[in-house]
């Protein structure tokens, strides 16, 4: 039913192989629960909903000890359910083991593998998402089938069965009759109430009239009577289950959709105003919400989690993170507490608990917190004189008061109040073996063994969020986030507060759970205990690299090995528990001949080499506290040298690899690129050097064999793809006395040797600290193309014999004004082009002119590819700071109305229009532009005409087009107005129609003629104007507005009530505009939206259910109708068929049950026929809800042509014509033929202007019906 209503979405799971959470591997026990102590639920896929209801179950304690209660005797063992003899109730037996698991197992989630497959659901099945209000149902009706003949067959009527009371009143008589129904949850209206109180109000306070056309047949009097219905609550169930309606179906667009709005609920509800019986106290009509499920998403996906208030104080609640944090307080005043005496306990424990901000201490960390006052626990100080703490607590309860549940100690003279006490400890609570006290071990049950008074409970404390295996902590004040919104409550939970919890099942969680439940829970944690002692044994296992020595030498300040040969390093598995000595050991056995001292250093391979780090010294640490993981290196030497050389280690010391450059003249000229040509380029030698970090820049240099004169430099970072020669700095003198570190270099980084010799060649030029290095390879070339103008009427040969080309050398350094001013030289264009502005222009692959470069950059910079061809055009040049761009007047550019102006980037909308204008040689201010959309269609207008250019992101060559007409003022709307003339008449009888566009008419504007011919009516809509309004005016103010039109002059119209408007969209008829005080945002208008105003003979003002309708009446023996008349129908009390068929009837005086009524559907040529049934009301049986024709599957609208058939002389009940016939014959015949289009083209035709495409509808997963298999037990 909801298969594909509620597709998993943000599950954090994925079905495909590749992708999703990541899966642990088969080894890797389950993780401990948190510090919340509670239990999550695995998702399987898609069942969060089943996880967020079985929590709910859970912590209704209610419900699980019921569940707990049953025993083997009566629900069978699971170890018999294959054999066919046995009676084993899987489903409550499955549940219980998942109950006692979640409550007991120290798991940090639970699998409800067993439970669905009890279920009997297969894989697909679970990764599914289903409703939860429907699993409610399902689950409640299996358990009660699978407890058929036990003790607990009644126990889910026992906890959740409820019985509503209907009655119906008559008002001539008096009689009431009254129909009980029984209900295990309560479905409520989320649609157009306000909460679940308003909801309640609206079903058991509100009475339904029954009068008018709508009236009751009462058994007593035997006539329709005016009568009253009304419904109240008969019996409560101690638990009352809410579900919201939060998924609806609108029949308009024929789409599903989430109802979030807001929709509040009460955390305390009194159900007295609601119950047919009041006497009772308060108290019994008291509810508290405990839990509330949320669903998260939209109709089409979403995920479930649960908000639970933990009655039984089953988890160890903390304030949310967010709480946790830091803030900045005021500075207190700091008290001064006399030293108590430590000799007495009194004033010591006094002391302790005043001295603290929130004037109580947690229970179990009093003893600490005495430990720490006085240097001495409990048990040496004062035991023997006073006995145990609890006792010494309870012989003073005059003193000492239990708050929080008996979680806390506070002083009764001064306890703190339930609004201002810390609803968590202020430290961590230690666990069951780090409590230096025995209070520790009474926790569970303070009261009994204490004996004192508890003070209520601080608010907001034991709200729990349960989403899947994630448990957190929440405040109460949390729950009221979910009123409204996309995460919003699904269903809510309430319990009477009346049932009280028994003291013996507060903290603990194995209250009155089975014994061979606790066993098997017992069991389950040894076993899981012994696995994660394997597993972190195995998972301390390391896999260690070792490097001896003897087998490197030290190059260029890192190890290299001696031989390629030989094997670098020796794999040793070890365990991370272990010391450094016991390591050490393990390595003096392996190499039987090592001599002298041993040291172990981590080491690291880099791109240089092998560099060591930190050595281990402590044999004493274990490899873990030294930071030692898997797949570290560890170099085996004596600490002090390799092979005779001293090595130095630590990051500083760490070598990095450069690319030492030199020139290699004698090659210069080769064509062929050399090894990391790309960088160098020809003429240029290479080579990979390693030097130590902490050397110095003139080391370096020494390094290398080079004199104080050579120059070294560092490739120039950042240059882009422009190609030309590559640029490099100068290290300055002072860069020499600092290390490699110090100038950030890093590995891969090209380091250029100059000798004196060759600065001064072709190739290298130095200019200050900047060297140019112009390879061959750089030497390139730009190809420049002169167009003396561009002819928009030419031909090709002509075109190609007027271009002049020439190719320039250029590099990527050059500025293209010199490549500019090159190639007119080349071209011999001085003397043309004297005095006359040029500029350089770069083509695309199909010949296209892109807009003028910046001539002010350089080649790279401008982002100019050498090797390719530019234009010389006349134009000028944009400067760094101007923008080029293209427009047109009136359509998209084209080559005969392109324009091209050059503008400053802050020049604002308004200055780009000017300027624009004055281009294009146009005047006036009823202007303004808009942008070119990616498919070269006029898109948004410029709406702010003082916003610079830069902030509208314009940058060049974009589009812009000049339209006519001026922008509205903010606010403001544009709209086009059509005048809808009377019809006239024409001898054509069909119920088709067509369209025919015109440029004639009396008011020189478009003219639309529109023919509906099933009694000649011909319609025309002419073009009349645009107005300018507010989006604030009403509608009455529209029509005022539009009658102030000039073409409208001739036109009489007592009021603007005697206009009605119609709405155009696609050139068609679609609604009639209602309300005459609703203003044009409430109608949902904006600019651009075009009207038609249609002038009537009286005044008419439709309501929001008031349809306007076309009636014809059928010729009697003819397959053809009478001309049209409009009908007004009120379809707000009563939108079925029959109220239709009586407004009819009243119209054309006739019995209305001798009228067949039929909607026209001009889109398949077709006619829908309404029903004859009528209602009728029964004591015995439900009244049948009628259908209503504003919904599926009619949809009646403003506009519908509805046929009539009179029964009493016209016995033909088939409402098609023969021009019906006739097209569905013309539109089977050109698909047989192969027209694709000609149903579309038929479809178009039914009205004003063509259809608009509807895309692609979303395939979404079929629906299947949640169900759960259970056993006959009879």
């Amino acid at each position: 039913m909801f298969g594909s209503l509620f597709e998993e979405e943000e599950e954090g799971f994925s079905l495909a192989p590749s992708g999703g959470r990541v899966v642990k591997g088969e080894g890797e026990p389950p993780p401990p629960r948190g510090r919340v102590n509670l239990s999550g639920i695995k998702n399987q896929g898609g069942t969060c909903y089943l996880n967020s209801l079985l929590q709910t179950l859970l912590f209704t304690p209610e419900f699980r000890e019921e569940l707990f209660s049953l025993g083997p005797k009566e629900l069978g063992c699971l170890e018999d359910k294959d054999n066919p003899e046995a009676k084993v109730r899987v489903i409550p037996l499955e549940l219980q083991r998942l109950f006692a698991r979640l409550l007991l197992v120290d798991q940090q989630s639970a699998s409800t593998a067993d439970l669905t497959d009890s279920f009997g659901w297969n894989n697909s099945e679970e990764s599914r998402q289903h409703d939860v209000q429907e699993l409610n149902r399902i689950l409640f009706s299996a358990l009660e089938h699978s407890l058929v003949d036990t003790s607990g067959s009644a126990f889910i009527q026992r906890l959740y069965h409820g019985t509503t009371v209907n009655s119906i009143l008559c008002k001539e008589c008096g009689n009431i009759s009254q129909r009980q129904e029984d209900f295990l949850d309560l479905t409520v209206c989320v649609r157009g109430v306000c909460g679940l109180e308003g909801a309640l109000w609206d079903m058991f306070v509100e009475e339904e009239m029954f009068e008018g056309s709508n009236l009751y047949r009462c058994g007593q009097c035997d006539q329709l009577v005016t009568a009253a219905k009304s419904a109240k609550l008969r019996k409560l169930p101690p638990f009352l289950t809410v579900s919201l309606l939060r998924f609806n179906f609108d029949f308009a667009r024929c789409e599903r959709y989430k109802e979030t709005g807001r929709y509040t609920f009460p955390l305390t509800v009194n159900l007295r105003p609601f119950c047919e019986q009041t006497e009772d106290e308060d108290s019994e009509y008291s509810y508290e919400l405990f839990s509330v499920i949320i669903h998260k998403g939209g109709c089409y996906g979403g995920h479930y989690h649960v908000y639970i208030k933990d009655m039984d104080h089953l988890g160890l609640w903390e304030p949310p993170e967010e709480d946790s944090k830091p803030k900045v307080q005021k500075k207190k005043e700091v008290r001064v507490y006399p030293e108590p005496e430590k000799d007495d306990p009194l004033s010591v424990l006094s002391s302790i608990i005043a001295q603290e901000e929130s004037r109580s201490v947690l229970l179990d960390q009093l003893g600490q917190r005495l430990m720490d006052k006085i240097g001495s626990s409990w048990s040496k100080k004062y035991r023997k004189l006073h006995g145990p703490i609890g006792k010494f607590l309870q012989n003073h309860s005059d003193v000492f008061v239990l708050v929080n549940n008996g979680t806390r100690v506070a002083l009764k003279a001064n306890p703190p109040s339930p609004v201002t006490q810390p609803s968590s400890p202020a430290h961590p609570t230690p666990g069951p073996s780090s409590s230096p006290d025995p209070v520790q071990n009474n926790t569970a049950n303070p009261q009994p063994e204490l004996g004192l008074e508890t003070a209520p409970e601080p608010q907001g404390s034991h709200w729990f969020d349960l989403n899947d295996s994630t448990v957190t902590s929440i405040h109460e004040r949390d729950v009221e986030k979910m009123y409204q919104g996309k995460e919003s409550a699904y269903m809510l939970f309430y319990r009477k507060t009346l049932l009280r919890r028994p003291s013996g099942a507060l903290r603990n969680p194995g209250y009155k759970v089975p014994p061979h439940l606790l066993e098997m829970a017992e069991e389950e944690n040894r076993r899981l205990q012994q696995r994660r002692e394997e597993f972190e044994a195995s998972n301390n296992s390391v896999e260690l690299r070792l490097h001896l020595a003897p087998r490197y030498r030290l190059e260029n300040g890192a190890l290299k090995p001696i031989s390629i040969e030989q094997k670098e390093a020796t794999n040793l598995t070890f365990d991370l528990r272990r010391t450094v000595g016991d390591l050490r050991m393990i390595i003096y056995q392996m190499q039987d001949l090592w001599e002298g001292d041993m040291a172990l250093t981590v080491a690291r391979s880099l791109p240089a080499g092998l560099h060591l780090y930190n050595t281990l010294t402590d044999d004493e640490v274990s490899l873990y506290s030294a930071g030692i993981l898997t797949g570290t290196d560890l170099f085996v030497w004596n600490g002090r040298e390799v092979c005779g050389a001293t090595v130095q280690t630590g990051a500083e010391w760490e070598p990095m690899l450069l690319t030492v450059v030199r020139p290699a003249l004698g090659e210069e000229g080769e064509g062929g690129d050399e090894e990391g040509g790309e960088e160098g380029g020809s003429g240029l030698s290479k080579e990979s050097r390693g030097f130590a970090g902490r050397v110095t820049l003139g080391e370096v240099r020494e390094a290398l064999g080079e004199t104080q004169e050579s120059l070294l430099c560092q490739e120039k970072r950042g240059g882009g793809e422009g190609g030309g020669a590559s640029g490099w700095r100068v290290f300055p003198p002072g860069d020499m006395q600092r290390t490699l570190k110090e100038l950030a270099l890093k590995d891969g980084d090209a380091l250029l040797v100059l000798e004196p010799q060759t600065q001064d060649s072709s190739v290298f030029s130095v200019r200050g600290d900047m060297v140019t290095v112009t390879t061959p390879s750089d030497c390139r070339w730009l190809q420049v193309e002169y167009r003396p103008e561009r002819r928009r009427r030419r031909g090709e040969g002509e075109e190609e014999e007027e271009r002049m080309r020439a190719k320039v050398p250029a590099s990527g350094n050059m500025l293209l004004c010199e490549v500019k001013q090159r190639a007119i030289v080349e071209l011999q264009l001085q003397e043309q082009l004297a005095g006359v502005a040029c500029c350089l222009r770069q083509v695309d692959r199909t010949g296209k002119l892109l807009p003028p470069v910046c001539e002010e950059l350089s080649v790279r910079d401008a982002g100019v590819r050498l090797m390719t061809s530019l234009s010389l055009c006349p134009g000028t040049a944009p400067k760094d700071t101007q923008l080029f761009l293209y427009f047109s007047v009136g359509t998209a550019p084209s080559s005969c109305l392109e324009g091209e102006i050059i503008i400053e980037q802050s020049s604002t909308v308004k200055q780009c229009l000017k300027k624009m204008l004055e281009s294009a040689r146009l005047e006036g201010d009823s202007w303004h532009l808009r942008r070119l959309d990616w498919c070269e269609e006029v898109g948004e207008a410029l709406m702010d005409e003082e916003a610079p250019l830069s902030e509208l992101k314009m940058s060049h060559g974009d589009a812009l087009v000049i339209t006519e007409g001026r922008l509205p003022p903010k606010g403001f709307l544009k709209m086009l107005v059509w005048l809808y003339v009377e019809p006239r008449t024409n001898p054509v009888v069909s119920m088709e129609t067509e369209v025919n566009g015109t440029a004639e008419g009396s008011t020189g504007g478009q003219r639309l003629e529109v023919m509906t011919a099933v009694g000649g009516a011909m319609v025309e809509l002419r073009t009349v104007g645009q107005v300018e309004i507010s989006e604030e005016a009403t509608l009455e103010e529209l029509k005022t507005q539009v009658l102030t039109l000039p073409a409208l002059q001739y036109v009489c119209v007592p009021t603007p009530a005697f206009l009605r408007v119609w709405q155009l969209e696609g050139q068609r008829l679609t609604r009639i505009l209602r309300g005459q005080q609703h203003t044009l945002r409430k109608l949902k208008l904006c600019s651009g939206v075009e009207f038609c105003v249609q002038q009537l003979l009286r005044e008419e003002d439709l309501g929001p259910k008031e349809v306007l309708l076309r009636v014809q009446m059928g010729v009697p023996g003819e397959r053809g109708y009478y001309p049209p008349e409009d009908l007004v129908w009120d379809a707000s009390r009563d939108p079925s068929p029959r109220s239709l068929r009586s407004a009819l009837a009243s119209t054309y005086g006739l019995s209305p049950d001798s009228l067949l009524l039929a909607k026209h559907q001009p889109h398949t040529h077709t006619w829908e026929t309404f029903s004859n049934w009528s209602q009728q009301v029964s004591k015995r049986k439900k009244k049948k809800k009628a259908e209503s024709l504003l919904g599926a599957p009619f949809h009646l609208k403003d506009g519908d042509i509805i046929g009539v058939k009179n029964l009493l002389i016209d016995n033909n009940r088939d409402f098609s014509t023969q021009q019906d016939e006739q097209r569905l014959r013309e539109e089977k015949e050109q698909r047989r033929k192969g027209g694709q289009g000609a149903g579309a083209e038929v479809e178009t035709n039914q009205g004003v202007g063509p259809e608009k495409k509807t895309g692609p509808v979303k395939a979404r997963k079929p629906e299947v019906a949640l169900s759960i298999n259970v056993g006959v037990f009879r």
